[in-house]
């Protein structure tokens, strides 16, 4: 009787953990798959005002959006507290702004520096997507 107890109170616990394994196993088999995005290089400090909203009032109208992104220029990319919020890509098919990880933010400080571009910061980013980050593999001004 009290190897069948033990049984019993085993066998559950022992299932769930061969099962996890098994999704764990499954997971880490599968490799990230890269994307390529096309959009405006913005810092995230200046991302917000890129975002479409209505403002109301006696003459109800949209703020923000693509258009505002793309006016974004170079003198503001280096500015010292825009620099220090980090960058990203204010992307042409979901109108979101994808924050760039540490290694995107240097390739964009370095894109911005060599560049002769003052304005019309587009941008393809490729890497891997996670939420409303980007991890970056590589980052090249459009003509």
């Amino acid at each position: 009787m009290l190897i069948r107890r033990l049984f019993d109170s085993l066998v559950p616990g022992c299932a769930a953990a061969a099962l996890l394994a098994g999704f764990v196993w499954q997971s880490s088999g599968t490799a990230a798959t890269s994307t390529a995005i096309q959009g405006v290089l913005i810092d995230k400090q200046c991302s917000a005002r890129a975002e479409t909203r209505m403002v109301t009032g006696t003459t109800p109208h949209m703020e923000g959006g693509i258009m505002w992104a793309y006016t974004h220029d170079r003198k503001c990319l280096l500015m010292p507290a825009c620099l220090r919020s980090g960058y990203g890509v204010f992307t042409y098919d979901t109108l979101k702004f994808l924050s760039f990880d540490p290694a995107g933010n240097q390739k964009a400080l370095a894109l911005i520096q060599a560049g002769k571009k003052q304005d019309d910061m587009r941008v393809e980013v490729t890497g891997e997507v996670t939420g409303d980050k980007i991890k970056v593999i590589s980052l090249k001004l459009l003509p």
